[in-house]
């Protein structure tokens, strides 16, 4: 409730009382004309509309009466004056974002300090709860710490509530185990906004104490901003795993043409016979690797990132079938690569070729080889749960453009003299 003292000219002293109905009516004067169950009914009535309501009430001095602060006695006998019911909508994109956060796995949970009505009212509206349960500050008081985590289980909707059942409410949620972002504008929000994984304040309506205890701020004061957020999220980390399910694979593939050569290739007039120099590898991995992974941030929006499950935190970043896929991978690429070399070095020398010409002209393949295993590799990393035709051959053009830019560079890295004489080519 709030109470404002007043004094008019004519030394007339008055206090003026609003707030809740069930604050402001206990302190009503007891006529016969206003009853209270009468007033409790109709605000009861014009919450469960979905309307916020408010008691107001009177209560005049006497002029000898001292204002300076206020005493138990000023606060009874209060002349009721009448209600004001305010209908706050919510927006019509409010409800179709609360609908994807729910097909995303996440639960929007109402905490408010309207009347229960009028937050369950809203909350049908948004289609927010699947029950019908609504909890009270004054019930989640009475509540000890192991019934409250038992509570947020199953309860979405929270009316009447202070800051301090606010900070409890994160707390229970966090000891479930739960990933709790919490949004707030007044000063009163700051501790639960400190204490949430994720604080989300109102950039338009919030309090400078919000915004400064919370990790975002909506310039827009939108809650679809939320859902727009999560979903943006989502795409970033999908393109973040498709560019590292890429990257890795392609350089330890080079790593075991390396080895496999250390191992088992013999040597020549005590130089090793190598199916790629270090500048060569050089090349593959800062040159044609970069341009190929670049284009994988810019790929669309995989279909279902909005329908599934958030990821459990305690699952490690790669999952055991991803880290088979690209152990099998780097071995095809390898074992791909060093075939050719073989295979175009051995043709080489039975032409009767010098060993010299023989090695660089494989060394050349193996180089070509493994640029085109990573090409081909690139095209099946678009999408690690469709095939490229469910996501659009042409949502992402970077991709062609990528590989465009590459084949031109790996044309001048085999053709042009400079190059040659760079990398140690020979045709």
């Amino acid at each position: 409730m709030m109470i404002t003292l007043h004094q008019s000219p004519g030394e007339e002293k008055v206090i003026y009382l609003k707030g809740a109905p069930e604050t402001v009516i206990p302190l009503l004067q007891k006529t016969d004309a206003i009853h209270p169950e009468k007033i409790k009914k109709e605000a009861l009535d014009l919450a469960a509309s979905g309307l916020r309501v408010l008691a107001f009430a009177v209560k005049r001095l006497a002029p000898d009466d001292q204002i300076n602060s206020l005493e138990n006695r000023m606060l009874e006998d209060f002349t009721f004056l009448g209600l004001v019911a305010m209908k706050d909508p919510p927006r019509e994109e409010v409800k179709t974002a609360i609908k994807k956060c729910h097909d995303a796995g996440i639960v929007v949970k109402m905490i408010t300090g309207d009347h229960p009505a009028t937050a369950l009212a809203i909350a049908k509206e948004l289609a927010l709860s699947k029950n019908e349960l609504v909890v009270t500050g004054q019930e989640l008081q009475i509540m000890d710490d192991a019934a409250l985590q038992e509570t947020v289980k199953t309860t979405d909707i929270y009316a009447r509530v202070s800051p301090e059942d606010k900070l409890r409410l994160v707390k229970a949620l966090q000891a479930n185990g739960e990933i709790v972002a919490m949004t707030g504008d007044g000063v009163n929000d700051a501790p639960a906004l400190k204490r949430a994984d994720i604080g989300i304040s109102m950039g338009l309506s919030g309090t400078a104490v919000a915004r400064e205890a919370s990790d975002m701020i909506l310039v827009n004061d939108n809650f679809e901003s939320i859902e727009a957020a999560v979903e943006e999220g989502r795409h970033v980390f999908d393109n973040l795993l498709k560019g590292i399910v890429f990257i890795l694979p392609t350089s330890i593939g080079l790593g075991l043409v390396t080895l496999f050569a250390v191992l088992f290739f013999p040597t020549v007039e005590g130089v090793l016979i190598r199916p790629m120099l270090p500048v060569q590898v050089l090349w593959v991995n800062l040159i044609t690797a970069v341009a190929l992974t670049l284009p994988l941030a810019m790929e669309a929006m995989e279909p279902d990132v909005m329908n599934r499950p958030p990821r459990d935190q305690q699952k490690p970043f790669l999952s055991a079938v991803l880290a088979l896929r690209m152990i099998i991978v780097a071995l095809v690429m390898a074992g791909g690569t060093v075939g050719l070399f073989l295979w175009e070095y051995n043709i080489e020398l039975d032409k009767g070729i010098d060993t010299t010409t023989a090695l660089a002209e494989a060394q050349t393949m193996a180089v070509t080889a493994m640029v085109f295993f990573q090409i081909f590799y690139l095209l099946n990393c678009r999408s690690l749960k469709y095939n490229v035709g469910a996501i659009g051959y042409f949502s992402n053009p970077f991709i062609y453009l990528g590989i465009v830019v590459v084949l031109l560079a790996q044309l001048f890295f085999v053709y042009a003299p400079i190059m040659n004489r760079w990398f140690l080519l020979c045709l």
